[in-house]
């Protein structure tokens, strides 16, 4: 007798990113160096928040000094939410975006997103979370029909293994020794990228 086992599920970290007003126009130019720096964008949205939304969404942060500004200039036009989904998403996005602080970020990360797109600490053109537990809670505030898996443990990370890793491997593995590439860890990596049997599809969520 057969039997049928579930289909396992891999999670794939994710974390939210926003571009935020005064860089909208900046959108394609961003969203192009956030897919060359290998991330997925799983979700995307673009709106635009009440104050409320904005008090409520950087709540943390409620009693600060700057916390009026903020909100006021995170509700002062349209933002673009994205959902983006890799290994280690949360400290990769951290690490692209630089310091808070976009004068700061031009002397010690003159590379990084917000050093590129950003004006000042407060106007520092993107968001992102600061922790795993964060980047949940925001993707659900911005996206509340996100579905967040749980990590594999055990038997159902050794059955995505079996499943698809193994024979996914093997498959490259074969292409790659009919193939003989000049590059061969590039070739691999390109056509494992490319077969890739749970690749996130990109997904638009607009509403205004």
């Amino acid at each position: 007798m057969e039997v049928l086992m579930p289909e396992p599920q891999i999670y794939v970290e994710r974390t939210l990113a926003i571009i935020k007003p005064d860089v909208i126009d900046k959108e394609e130019e961003i969203e192009d160096l956030i897919l060359r720096s290998g991330f997925h964008i799983t979700q995307k949205r673009k709106l635009q928040l009440s104050p409320e939304q904005c008090s409520n969404f950087y709540a943390e942060q409620f009693g600060k000094v700057f916390f009026p500004n903020l909100t006021a200039y995170m509700s002062s036009g349209p933002i673009v939410a994205m959902v983006l989904a890799r290994n280690c998403a949360v400290s990769y996005w951290k690490e692209l975006l630089g310091p808070s602080n976009s004068l700061r970020a031009r002397i010690t990360h003159p590379h990084s997103l917000r050093a590129l797109y950003g004006t000042d600490e407060l106007r520092n053109g993107l968001h992102g979370s600061v922790s795993i537990s964060s980047a949940e809670k925001e993707i659900r505030f911005i996206f509340p029909e996100a579905i967040l898996e749980p990590v594999p443990t055990g038997q159902r990370a050794g059955d995505y293994l079996n499943l698809y890793v193994k024979p996914t491997l093997l498959a490259g593995l074969t292409a790659l020794c009919k193939e003989k590439p000049a590059d061969p860890m590039i070739w691999l990596a390109d056509w494992l990228v490319e077969h890739n049997p749970n690749k996130p599809k990109l997904q638009y969520h607009i509403s205004q």
